[in-house]
């Protein structure tokens, strides 16, 4: 049955409106940089992104139609369409490319340049689209039924909310301001400490939380269950592993620490210490695992998706005269396609050979066909790019051995082409979002797929110095800037390549993987919650636990209550990111000493300021949230 008969969107296809402006375009590429520049933080950060799809729109609607009094739902479309692409570019390079950085700070090789990164994030991006041209009909029209795809039906319902006066920009804008505000008092200004701890005496094991709005909303958009798992890893890399290890390996050299006992090592650096030296490795080990158990158990739904997409390809609507039916010409993609695979091995920049170039688009049109329908199910925060980024990882580092390409350039070759593929993954699974809400809306596709490269040519020509910005400011792998899934990819091109990992400890990560899974536990947030800071998992359960509150507490108006929630915490972590990215500025610039104060404030106070200062965020929350909607039920 064709649902594309059947289906009447919101805007007619008769019916032809604005939508590729000028302005869409302006705000779309403000915020591709924006949120793209916020999620790069927060994913080196905590190891995981948000979607920027609905902030994006929100804040179209609330300038288009508040400020500059015009109303057109499709060219909101357009600007949450460019917009998007930002946030997804910058989950697909962060999982990668900080790997080049610190083998750079290791010595094995130079810094990666601008221009290299920029290339890669654009060819990556650019791929991603131009796959994903052919495959709209079959995924997006033909299936309409039965694939729901959560964030692009979300979207178009915000959007026709707003149409309808039922959402504002006020929110987003809210939460930026505030959450820019408690950041520089935390991390600019340093009169309240960004994390508080204790270490149990006798017991060596270490809890704590951090007060960051961005990470508590990151556990409010989640929601509990997502952030307890996080939490459960964090609980046992760091009140039961770091405790046993330092119970038993007190006294001795173990590998790969070196130079100090374990002892000496926690007396001097703590639980951190020891987190660096070994919990690490085993969260490494149980990402691994993790990923690849993801990649496992989708295998079936990956085969047929990936038949039945192929199957569908012709007649994909490319000549149709309807508006709505109308894609970008499918000779142009597909010239542009050989081009860029050209480009991949030809330009001197991106250090990929031959095989390279042939690898990344067999397994890049393989995973964007996966990930377009996987995010069609389960939506794009369970698509597992990084399992589909371990597995490329993994067979490009064998192929390249096996030619001869080993050392310092190997490696370099096998991140870039992991980096292009999970690029390709994570762009893909954003533009079936996005088309899923023009397709809902009535948007022209054509004029979307324009969007998406604009949005991923912004976004990539700002990729590369963010990057440089923040490894300049605190380097990757650092407090501020775990960068886990770059530290794990690293460690697997390490290991195939010279065979040096403590493979002990990577071991033992992944039987706990196994374990997890066995028991019915999700693995990937388990994974991550072994990898990062018990402090920071902390941090996020706490907004886990405020979304808890709110869905059990609020029985009237219970779902614009939880919206109003998300809204309010995309923007938190808008606006910390961008604060972020800000203070970066001034370490780069050495200004960040002259507006520190903390040596002016007592630590114990330092401490207790924190935990107050993490109630008011608390209260901002619920400030926008339940006590919004009680003060608009009595006006």
């Amino acid at each position: 049955m064709d649902n594309k008969n059947e289906f009447k969107p919101y805007i007619p296809a008769e019916k032809v409106t604005a939508e590729l402006t000028v302005t869409s375009i302006i705000m779309g590429v403000l915020l591709a940089v924006v949120f793209g520049a916020a999620n790069a933080y927060l994913g080196l950060r905590v190891g995981m992104t948000v979607s920027a799809s609905i902030p994006a729109a929100v804040i179209a609607m609330g300038v288009i139609r508040i400020i500059m009094r015009r109303n057109s739902i499709l060219e909101s479309n357009i600007v949450q369409t460019a917009g998007s692409a930002g946030e997804s570019l910058a989950a697909g390079a962060i999982f990668t490319l900080p790997a080049l950085f610190l083998w750079a700070a290791e010595g094995k090789m130079d810094k990666p340049g601008i221009l290299e990164i920029t290339l890669i994030a654009l060819i990556g991006g650019l791929l991603g689209v131009f796959f994903m041209v052919p495959l709209r009909n079959a995924l997006i029209v033909k299936e309409h039924a039965t694939l729901p795809y959560p964030e692009g039906t979300a979207c178009a319902e915000v959007l026709l909310a707003g149409e309808k006066g039922g959402a504002n920009a006020s929110t987003v804008f809210a939460g930026m301001g505030f959450a820019a505000l408690f950041k520089f008092i935390i991390d600019g200004l340093k009169v309240v400490a960004g994390e508080v701890s204790y270490t149990i005496k006798g017991f060596k094991g270490t809890i704590g939380t951090q007060i960051y709005p961005a990470v508590m909303s990151v556990g409010y958009i989640c929601g509990a269950r997502i952030s307890s798992y996080m939490f459960a890893g964090g609980i046992l890399s760091w009140m039961v592993l770091i405790p046993l290890i330092v119970l038993f390996g007190e006294n001795s050299i173990l590998y790969p620490g070196v130079d100090q006992t374990i002892g000496e090592m926690f007396a001097e650096g703590g639980a951190s210490a020891i987190w660096s030296s070994y919990i690490r490795y085993i969260g490494a080990g149980a990402l691994a695992a993790g990923g690849i158990i993801s990649l496992v158990k989708s295998l079936p739904l990956i085969i047929s998706t990936f038949s039945g997409a192929l199957k569908s390809i012709k007649g994909a609507g490319a000549n149709s005269t309807e508006r709505t039916a109308r894609d970008m010409n499918m000779k142009v993609v597909l010239i542009v396609i050989a081009v860029l695979t050209l480009l991949i091995w030809l330009v001197p920049a991106i250090p990929v050979n031959p095989i390279g170039a042939i690898i990344i688009v067999v397994f890049g049109f393989f995973f964007a066909t996966v990930s377009s329908r996987m995010v069609g199910i389960v939506g794009s925060s369970n698509n597992p790019v990084s399992g589909m980024a371990i597995a490329t990882l993994l067979i490009a580092t064998l192929i390249l051995k096996l030619t001869g390409s080993t050392g310092a350039a190997g490696m370099a070759s096998a991140i870039a082409i992991g980096s292009i593929i999970c690029i390709v993954a994570a762009i893909s699974g954003d533009t079936s979002q996005d088309l899923k809400t023009g397709f809902l809306l009535g948007a022209t596709p054509k004029k979307q797929q324009y969007a998406e490269v604009i949005g991923v040519v912004a976004s990539a020509l700002a990729i590369g110095g963010t990057l440089y910005l923040l490894d300049k400011a605190w380097g990757f792998g650092s407090e501020q800037l775990a960068a886990p899934q770059a530290t794990l990819m690293k460690l697997i091109v390490e290991g195939v390549m010279d065979a040096n990992l403590p493979w002990a400890l990577v071991f033992t990560g992944a039987a706990i993987a196994v374990v997890v899974e066995v028991i019915g536990i999700p693995v990937l947030p388990f994974a991550i919650g072994i990898y990062l800071p018990v402090q920071l998992n902390a941090c996020i359960m706490v907004g886990g636990l405020v979304r808890l509150a709110l869905d059990k507490l609020c029985k009237k108006n219970k779902d614009a209550v939880v919206n109003d929630g998300i809204l309010f915490s995309s923007g938190m972590i808008a606006g910390e990111g961008l604060v972020g990215i800000a203070l970066a500025l001034l370490a780069v610039a050495k200004v960040d000493k002259v507006i520190d104060l903390s040596k002016y404030v007592p630590a114990t106070v330092s401490n207790l300021g924190g935990i107050a200062l993490f109630a008011v965020i608390i209260l901002t929350l619920l400030k926008f949230t339940v006590w919004k909607k009680r003060v608009n039920e009595n006006e």
